[in-house]
């Protein structure tokens, strides 16, 4: 899928090259000496993207053209459903205002999920920090130690709301592959699902990026806390060559077709955008900076501390995934997939 997105991104990036480049670039950096950027946040602080979108906040700026400050804010709800439709329908549309939501949240129309008011193909995509691989996992106390387990025994499960990873996952894993897992939704964040998890609030959850609990969380694996129980992706993370893929468990073509179109989002990994329609010369200079700072030593330096992943897609990349998922997936798997979820 990276190789048919990589050819449909060199068309779009030409697509974002002004023949009054140097002209421009002025106006941008005369625009941004003046503003701070607002970096938003669709979760509460202390979980994987809150932690990856305060690390781009600090280094964004850098790289922008009148060096503006980028100040993360916090707008949880709805598994960053709430965010979402704000960037859509109600933020400023010049350029100052961006956001990280769930990798999930875009592909909410297909599903015909409720409040999902936005066209995902309309953002203004500026890139993705990673490409991801989630964790199917549970506290090591409850005895499971397969994911054959989890059709004989019922975990309770944490997710953030009805839009995240570790909501729609551990359903459709449920009714796709017979799993009885019970999901406990409504957590503002990845860190306040950890904590319910350590109270006994959950057993478990499915649907935590690999990244993400390797950078807050390793001591869990490394003092056998918690069991993993299967990958959940398109491929395996190199980190774990020996924790089954949830694709190896599928076992009908029409089965991996639903698996594939709930992992898909996988691509997306930790994915920024602004809203629809700024000024082109401004999601260029957007979209430049975040490559360039994927890129930077100090950028590098700084997610490499927190133990974060970085393995980053461009703007066009990621705007060409998500139109890529919306033109392909049938009417008749996005129909029985979204009669998976509430």
């Amino acid at each position: 899928m990276r190789n048919s997105i990589m050819k449909g991104a060199v068309l779009l990036a030409l697509g974002a090259v002004g023949l009054n480049a140097p002209a421009r670039a002025q106006d941008v950096a005369d625009f941004y000496k003046t503003k701070n950027v607002e970096l938003f946040i669709g979760y509460s602080v202390g979980g994987g993207y809150d932690i990856y979108g305060r690390l781009v906040a600090r280094h964004l700026g850098r790289f922008l053209p009148g060096n503006p400050t980028v100040v993360p804010r916090n707008m949880e709800g709805a598994g960053s459903v709430r965010l979402t439709n704000w960037l859509y329908g109600a933020a400023t549309r010049d350029g100052s205002v961006i956001g990280t939501i769930s990798r999930g949240v875009p592909f909410d129309p297909i599903l015909g999920r409720p409040g999902s008011q936005f066209e995902a193909v309309k953002f203004s995509w500026i890139g993705s920090a990673n490409d991801e691989v989630s964790m199917c996992m549970v506290m090591a106390s409850t005895g499971v130690t397969t994911f054959e387990d989890l059709k004989k025994k019922e975990i309770v499960v944490g997710a953030a709301g009805a839009s995240s990873d570790d909501d729609q996952f551990p359903r459709v894993i449920n009714a796709v592959l017979g799993t009885t897992m019970r999901v406990i939704s409504g957590y503002p964040g990845g860190n306040d699902i950890s904590l319910a998890m350590e109270r006994g609030e959950v057993q478990g959850r499915c649907g935590w990026s690999w990244s993400s609990m390797k950078s807050t969380h390793a001591h869990w694996v490394k003092d056998k806390k918690v069991t993993l129980l299967a990958q959940l992706g398109l491929s395996k993370h190199a980190d774990l060559p020996n924790v089954p893929s949830i694709m190896d468990f599928a076992k009908t073509s029409e089965d991996k077709a639903m698996l594939r179109l709930i992992f898909a989002r996988q691509g997306l990994g930790r994915p920024f955008l602004a809203p629809p329609g700024i000024p082109a010369e401004r999601l260029a200079a957007l979209r430049k900076a975040f490559d360039a700072a994927m890129k930077d030593a100090d950028f590098l330096a700084d997610a490499d501390k927190g133990k974060m992943e970085i393995n980053p897609l461009t703007g066009p990349q990621v705007e060409a995934l998500v139109a890529q998922v919306y033109a392909e997936v049938s009417p008749e798997i996005a129909k029985k997939v979204a009669a998976m979820l509430p």
